[in-house]
């Protein structure tokens, strides 16, 4: 039977039919390799499974020592993705950054190193959604990236709905390698330097590894983003969505609401003073990564290795808000003596800002280790291996008195005495800013330790055909804690989203997995998986898949599994937690006569015990045509349904159902002024639950070609296209389709060009993303089509320069109506990229 290998190219397929058994057994001296989404130990390299796979030069091809830029582009990744773009606020996951295959969310996608789990962010993204942090990940130290587009829990457990992404690192690297590059996107001042040394040594007995990685990047403001850095969106077509705390404020007046004289005319709405807090944020803050990799084996005996994995990475970044915001909650008051008082009266602080304390901003710092020790081996053609792992994350969270923290008993000392003016946007002295500012620190830790055993190999022979298993147990430790600031806890800070979550928990597995030649072009994979968690239970989770060589030339795939998510440590175990989000509060505008539009409100978010798992089923089906070395092509089908799905409840809903009466325990307001019927809303109390279902189905097309140019080289071509049937959301018993809707986009594709010669190389990648609707549906979101441009040159042995640019033709984000949450300054955030043309350097030499 003839097997196909296809050489590879950025974002490569690798193709082949799967050998006989009677091959396999032919050829005993071919070595046997674990291949992303399968235990088993094979001799080719592809599996029933479709599995994108992208190596080291291919990385290199696309110009990116960021993996978060780099996975972005890939059609798999969709909607929940998040990065370090805009994320300023204490309720994320400050400085990380995610992948989201198949737009299910973070946490449904697993992500692996060198196949293994790895401890969780010390910091939830989006006040609950546990994910691993990828910029833990330096790009230097990757070997390849595997993406598995299937359903894994039988083979994985938790977490593999959507699908694995499993980054396997560099090893049997002999020799030195040292690598500088630098950056810049022209005109703005952002930029990154990078810079990476590689070691290896090979002997008899074994071989060592150790990658050093340095990263570091500038800041792109807000400020410097034109009409992409203002909350005030409605000159350009968008919505105006300026704080209603503002500078100035307003103030109750003998019971009254009424607005600081001195507001400016063109931020009065209503009863309120709005406030741009957009120019203050960080667009891309700044950070800076340093990592440090080892991989070791020592062979023990002929069939006896040990084996040793270290990691560690310190990461700093920056975040921060606009001004400190504060609200009729916080219960401050100016006494009528107040030589700035200009009604000469007691009067109460409604909502205002302290501008003159500077923005908001936390310094963060990171710290990962990872210790991965084991033994692996051969007895009797079986493959085994032991292992114990490791893992921790600590984050902390600081800011300092210069960094814009009031504490509000300290400021109404200050009002109290005089000192501090909160009329007419007055900028107060330094020595008055001085003593209403304080330090803060936010501290979270997440661990993670796992011990595993696993076999692999020739299990049992009927009808002359070898059937191939794989089997093993794991138990694993977890534990999440994040604590904020006293201060928060006591309420003597605001406008900062506080959370606090604390959890642990153990599991223990077991799995199962038979290859089995049903005929000599059909295999058939059989896998089961166990799973018992201490806190919610246990669950058993099948998969069946085929791999079917109709020819030499075509081959045939499917798979049918479930899947399951355990709730996350800080969706069980989730103290009070604050967000702020946009809405309109049309019940207190109707039923008072008031002109209000969108506005800030606080939601209030707690843990939930009696979570339940989310469920998940599975299929794919895709066929393969490879009629030789130089050409392919494949499709595949798949649909997945994730059940019990676990999410926020929808503030809409929240404030439909609650917000209508005066005395709502969940939607609680101040009193009403007199002869109104509503006051304001204070707080929104919500949760998390199990709160519906839903079911995503697309196409993924794959293909690539290669042509020789006789005397000019060689060139390949690459495409990899996602398309998008159908994304539908169960809630509350209402079913509504996404696709095309808000970051949704039924087309994503990417195209890569590669073009080698003697010691040239060219690249050329083109990013495709579709429209969809904006979040209003009022107008459509136009595509958006990114130009990636590189070149080498080989100087000799030892240097090799590169020079490339990204977003070659400087395009903007598509313009579009935001969500009224992240996406508040004209682009959807978590779709588009606003980094412009960006050109790099880099110089590589080897020893």
């Amino acid at each position: 039977m003839k097997k196909i290998f296809l050489w590879p190219s950025a974002c490569a397929l690798a193709v082949s039919v799967s050998i006989t058994p009677n091959v396999i057994a032919a050829e005993k001296s071919v070595e046997r390799i674990e291949v992303t989404g399968s235990r088993i130990k094979r001799t080719d390299i592809e599996g029933p499974s479709p599995v994108q796979s992208i190596n080291k030069d291919d990385i290199a091809n696309m110009g990116f020592d960021n993996l978060q830029q780099l996975l972005e582009r890939m059609p798999a990744n969709g909607s929940g993705a998040f990065s370090t773009r805009g994320n300023s606020q204490d309720s994320t996951a400050n400085g990380g950054a995610s992948i989201s295959l198949r737009g299910l969310g973070p946490d449904a996608t697993l992500v692996l190193i060198n196949g293994r789990r790895v401890g969780a962010s010390a910091f939830a993204e989006g006040i609950s959604n546990s994910f691993v942090d990828i910029n833990n990940i330096p790009v230097s130290a990757i070997e390849r990236i595997d993406i598995l587009k299937d359903g894994a829990s039988a083979i994985y457990g938790s977490d593999a709905i959507a699908g694995v992404v499993n980054i396997i690192l560099r090893k049997d690297i002999e020799g030195i390698e040292l690598s500088l590059g630098y950056g810049d996107d022209n005109g703005t001042g952002y930029d990154e330097t990078k810079g990476s040394l590689v070691w290896g040594v090979k002997a008899d007995k074994g071989s060592a590894s150790i990658i050093l990685d340095y990263f570091t990047n500038g800041t792109l403001s807000a400020e410097d983003m034109g009409r992409f850095g203002t909350a005030n969106q409605s000159p350009y077509g968008g919505d105006d969505s300026r704080s209603s705390r503002g500078f100035p404020g307003y103030f109750y007046v003998n019971g009254v609401q009424t607005i600081d004289p001195d507001c400016p005319a063109d931020s009065i709405d209503g009863e309120y003073c709005l406030f741009d807090y957009g120019p203050y944020n960080m667009t891309i803050p700044t950070s800076e990564r340093v990592g440090a990799i080892g991989q070791f084996d020592y062979m023990l005996g002929d069939d006896l290795t040990a084996f040793l994995e270290l990691s560690v990475q310190h990461n700093t970044s920056e975040a921060g808000g606009a001004p400190t915001p504060l609200d009729e909650k916080a219960k401050m008051t100016v006494p009528g003596t107040h030589p700035n008082n200009p009604w000469g009266q007691d009067i109460k602080i409604g909502r205002f800002r302290t501008v003159d304390a500077g923005a908001r901003r936390w310094d963060i710092e990171s710290d990962t280790m990872r210790v991965v020790a084991g033994l692996r081996g051969v007895v009797n053609d079986w493959d085994w291996e032991v292992s114990a792992q490791r893992g921790r994350s600590e984050s902390t969270q600081t800011g300092d008195r210069s960094q814009g923290w009031v504490r509000t008993d300290f400021l109404q000392a200050e009002i109290d005495a005089g000192n501090y003016n909160p009329f007419g946007g007055t900028i107060n002295s330094q020595d008055v800013i001085d003593r209403i500012t304080t330090n803060l620190v936010r501290q979270g830790k997440s661990s993670i330790t796992a011990y595993d055993a696993s076999i692999s190999g020739h299990a049992f022979t009927i009808a002359d055909r070898d059937i191939m298993m794989a089997a093993g147990a794991e138990y694993r430790e977890e534990s999440v804690s994040d604590v904020p600031d006293d201060q928060f806890q006591r309420g003597l800070i605001f406008g900062t989203e506080a959370v606090s979550a604390f959890g642990s928990r153990d599991q223990h597995a077991a799995y199962v997995e038979f290859s089995i030649p049903v005929a000599d072009n059909f295999e058939l994979q059989l896998a089961g998986r166990y799973d018992s968690y201490s806190d919610f239970g246990s669950t058993t989770n099948p998969k069946i898949a085929f791999q079917w060589g109709i020819s030499d030339e075509v081959t045939a795939r499917g798979s049918w599994s479930t899947g399951f998510r355990a709730p996350s440590l800080a969706q069980i175990g989730l103290g009070p937690s604050e967000k702020s989000d946009f809405l309109v509060d049309r019940y207190r505008c109707a039923a008072d006569n008031l002109d209000c539009g969108k506005l800030d409100y606080n939601f209030l978010f707690a843990g939930n015990p009696d979570l339940e798992a989310e469920e998940s089923e599975t299929w794919n089906l895709g066929m393969i045509w490879a009629p030789s070395q130089q050409f392919d092509i494949g499709f595949d089908i798949f649909n997945i349904l994730q059940d019990n799905k676990i999410d926020a409840l929808q503030n809409k809903d929240l404030y439909a159902a609650n917000c209508n009466d005066q005395n709502s325990t969940v939607c609680r307001r101040t009193a009403p002024q007199a002869g109104q019927t509503f006051g304001s809303i204070d707080v929104i109390q919500s949760a998390f639950i199990n709160i519906g279902s839903q079911e995503v189905q697309g196409v993924d097309l794959s293909t690539h070609y290669g042509l020789e140019l006789d005397n000019y080289g060689d060139i390949k071509f690459g495409v990899e296209y996602s398309y998008l049937i159908s994304f539908e959301k169960e809630i509350d018993g209402k079913t509504i389709d996404y696709t095309g809707e808000y970051e949704y986009p039924q087309h994503r594709w990417l195209a890569t060009t590669n073009w080698n010669m003697d010691d040239f190389a060219a690249n050329v990648n083109f990013s495709y993303i579709g429209e969809f609707e904006d979040f209003n549906k009022t107008r459509t979101v136009d595509a958006q089509l990114l130009v990636d441009m590189s070149g080498s040159y080989r100087f000799n042995d030892t240097v090799k320069l590169t020079l490339g640019v990204n977003n070659l033709f400087d395009e903007e984000p598509s313009f579009a109506i935001g969500d009224g949450d992240a996406d508040l300054y004209g682009y959807a955030m978590g779709v588009h990229n606003p980094l412009g043309r960006y050109i790099y350097t880099k110089v590589t030499m080897n020893f």
